[in-house]
């Protein structure tokens, strides 16, 4: 069923006729017309009955005896048919702060993750008669949606380093990702997801501490290794100078002594304390 938008009369005129029944009814009354005066109640009350208020960003599904009559959009005070069953709809744009879930990423390690999620409803006939409920149908499908998400993703690099995106590293193609899916399960409702964003990602607490050293000892790695190749490049380019300028002449052994400690001078972690060698390098 698709919305299908109408432009009821305008109010003003209908509500004036009520008053007007009104104020001919205490007269009818008063000059002992009690028949007229019951009739004119009654055609005040239908009239009362058809006006409807319209606010900003809302909107009014019409039935008529179970038939989809229309949806009014326009804002303001109108006049529609006294019989018709009205349901307010608003078109707001609404957020969903999602409770954090506990979920295995894609390479089956427990994550908690959360998202933010800006939607509004765009087919009012939708929302009205293909869900029972369209506001629950976005909080389900809202979580169904970040359980599939983080289960076609890994958390990072650490076990899956193919991965091309990951949950912790691809922030907007993560939230590209739900976002259309969003918009996917929540179309048949009549929903548009404005925005989704993931905003909270952690590893389970059972595992957080063993990944969090894991972490540390790939960071240690990393860096020890930036040291080493900044430390294998000082000594090649001490040992280049020294050749360069002839200030000594190094035979192989004495380049390995030499080699071996610059090494432990510039990989060391503490300050190293120099010996001074008063003999030769063989006695």
């Amino acid at each position: 069923m698709n919305e299908k938008i109408i432009k009821p009369i305008p109010g003003f005129a209908m509500l004036g006729f009520a008053v007007l029944c009104l104020i001919g009814s205490a007269f009818s009354f008063y000059s002992a017309y009690v028949f007229i005066g019951v009739v004119l109640i009654i055609v005040a009350l239908i009239s009362f009955m058809g006006i409807i208020i319209i606010n900003p960003n809302e909107s009014r599904v019409l039935t008529f005896f179970g038939i989809y009559s229309g949806t009014v959009k326009a804002n303001g005070l109108f006049f529609v048919n006294p019989l018709y069953k009205k349901q307010s709809i608003s078109l707001r744009a609404r957020n969903l702060n999602g409770q954090s879930l506990k979920v295995n990423d894609k390479m089956g390690n427990p994550i908690e993750i959360a998202a933010v999620i800006v939607w509004q409803v765009e087919d009012t006939a939708k929302a009205a008669f293909a869900v029972d409920n369209y506001t629950l149908y976005v909080n389900i499908q809202s979580e169904a949606a970040v359980r599939h998400l983080a289960g076609s993703c890994p958390y990072d690099n650490l076990e899956d380093e193919n991965a091309t995106i990951t949950l912790r590293d691809g922030a907007d193609k993560v939230n590209d990702m739900l976002e259309h899916e969003l918009n996917e399960r929540l179309r048949p409702a009549g929903i548009t997801v404005l925005e989704a964003r993931i905003s909270h990602l952690a590893y389970a607490p059972e595992i957080a501490g063993a990944m969090l050293q894991r972490q540390q000892a790939t960071a240690v790695v990393a860096a020890r290794k930036q040291i080493v190749e900044g430390a294998v490049g000082m000594v090649e380019m001490a040992l280049a100078r020294l050749s360069e300028r002839e200030i000594v002449h190094l035979d192989e052994e004495r380049k390995a002594a030499m080699v071996s400690n610059l090494l432990v001078v510039l990989c060391a972690e503490k300050a190293v304390s120099p010996i001074v060698n008063t003999g030769t390098l063989y006695n």
